[in-house]
């Protein structure tokens, strides 16, 4: 058998790039750096949607929708804000097209009065709503959240990690005191550690971005990483707590207990659909995509090794019985999710599209199963023997008997695989900065995971100057990651006494 991917994962690059193709996730569209989500691709965020939509509104929110056109005069309010995203905003300047010489072009006469900006992200337009909502302490605390599409200009596109027009849930709250908000942002983050952690399989490191680091216009922002398989981190998910800096600038105020007007501590929290591309790049193998059974939209694939004889007639009745069966198990709180592949190709055919697009168990059952009330089936998470993947054969009820059970443990084992790797790669107790010049030295696409390294947090110039020397060597500070030692080295880079340690490395 031949592998699905002929790309080698040391060109981790066009591999990712080989992964989604093959798995049929997304292809790109006539739109300069925008996807078009494939079905395959889709269904994968559709599990991600639920299940996170699940845990947001188990922490008391509330779902919403605002519109994805706001005034430039909203974000002009927040200097801090525009200065951050300036460069990736599209503009609305025209309400209609006319037919000018023969091509459509905006009509004069149509120039709006106010030029509208295509949602980058919604703190703007929200806070206009918060502003009118909250009224009393009573109001308080407001808990919202959407899903919606946002739009930042990428110069670099890249499918599901960067894109031009990308889909993700942003999280809005607003709060009577800073130790509520605080609190709000410590929470979400955490929902944001556990999901990515108990759904995706993917570990990560929570912690504190460095001042240059925040979200525009906040006080604080956290964030989970991850690393992915070429060694680079991936920033899964942000929280951030904004203080009182877009209350004062939308005049979101309460009256509070005592009959005074205060502005609100306002939080926003948020991911999108690159998580899939974290999935991607975790998880996947040199035959694709391998998905973690909590968020396969097809977890068990049934594929009838039908060969145009008399026989397949009760192949086929076998599957559709198998297929009723598992569908009356459940996992991870929901109905299995099985799938009876009948299209009119070769089982090879199919088995191979089963395994580059990572369904996590494949049934291959033909003539000799029927009969012999068996089930012969390969693990997606399975290492290969030589060119094959091995397949297992049990007698039908002891398969229907450890079916959840085996889909538990390829949950666990990619999670298992990934933390490894994680907790592997993170060299620590780095006192010597030419030590950090020498270890990532050379090319940029060779593995070489992180640092863990103490600081000072400088701010101001020393902070400026720590961020062009890491700028040369293409590096970034991830996060200070949570859980810190008792004492701290020197800083590395100003070699005052550190106060705590951060995470630094390369990143998407």
């Amino acid at each position: 058998m031949q592998r699905a991917l002929d790309i080698d994962r040391s060109r981790f690059a066009d591999w990712y790039q080989a992964v989604v193709r093959d798995a049929d996730m997304a292809e790109s569209s006539p739109v300069r750096g925008a996807m078009v989500i494939k079905p395959w691709g889709y269904g994968v965020w559709e599990q991600i949607q639920q299940e996170l939509d699940r845990r947001i509104k188990a922490t008391g929110h509330e779902n919403c929708y605002f519109p994805m056109f706001i005034p430039l005069s909203f974000i002009a309010k927040e200097a801090q804000h525009v200065e951050g995203f300036a460069k990736e905003m599209a503009v609305v300047t025209h309400h209609r097209l006319k037919n000018i010489d023969g091509k459509l072009q905006p009509d004069p006469d149509a120039k709006l009065e106010e030029p509208l900006v295509v949602r980058p992200t919604s703190e703007t337009i929200i806070g206009d709503a918060f502003a009118r909502w909250v009224r009393s302490h009573r109001d308080l605390p407001l808990l919202i959240n959407q899903w919606a599409n946002v739009v930042r200009w990428e110069m670099r596109p890249r499918l599901f990690l960067r894109t031009t027009e990308f889909l993700w849930q942003e999280g809005h709250t607003a709060h009577a005191s800073e130790g509520e908000a605080i609190e709000e942002t410590r929470r979400m983050l955490e929902v944001y550690r556990a999901f990515a952690e108990d759904y995706l399989a993917i570990p990560v490191i929570a912690g504190e971005k460095p001042e240059n680091e925040r979200f525009p216009g906040a006080l604080n922002t956290y964030s989970i990483e991850a690393m992915m398989q070429d060694g680079k981190a991936l920033q899964a998910g942000t929280s951030h707590f904004l203080g009182t800096h877009f209350a004062e600038a939308q005049n979101i105020r309460f009256q509070d207990e005592a009959g005074s007007l205060t502005f609100c501590n306002t939080t926003s929290w948020g991911v999108s659909t690159r998580l899939i591309g974290g999935v991607i790049m975790t998880h996947g193998d040199d035959d694709g995509l391998r998905l973690p059974p909590a968020i396969a939209p097809k977890q068990i694939v049934v594929v009838p090794m039908l060969r145009d004889k008399v026989e397949d007639a009760e192949v086929l009745k076998y599957c559709d019985e198998l297929v009723g069966m598992l569908s009356g198990e459940r996992i991870f709180g929901q109905p299995l999710r099985v799938h009876l592949d009948i299209k009119k190709t070769k089982p090879t055919d199919k088995r191979w599209n089963w395994v580059r697009r990572g369904a996590p168990l494949i049934l291959e059952i033909g003539p000799r199963d029927a009969a012999s009330g068996q089930v012969t089936y390969m693990r997606r998470d399975a290492l290969r023997d030589g060119d094959r993947v091995k397949s297992i054969t049990k007698p039908r009820q002891e398969f229907l008997e450890d079916v959840v059970q085996l889909l538990a443990e390829i949950q666990a084992g990619l999670y298992a695989e990934a933390k490894a790797r994680l907790d592997g790669n993170i060299k620590e107790g780095v006192t010597d900065w030419k030590y950090l010049e020498d270890y990532f030295a050379g090319d940029d696409e060779e593995f070489k995971g992180w640092l863990k390294v103490s600081w000072s947090r400088p701010s101001g110039p020393d902070l400026e100057a720590v961020e062009t020397m890491l700028k040369e060597l293409k590096l970034t500070i991830r996060n200070a990651p949570l859980q810190q030692p008792q004492s701290f080295a020197r800083c590395l880079f100003t070699g005052r006494a550190g106060v705590e340690e951060i995470l630094i490395g390369r990143a998407y």
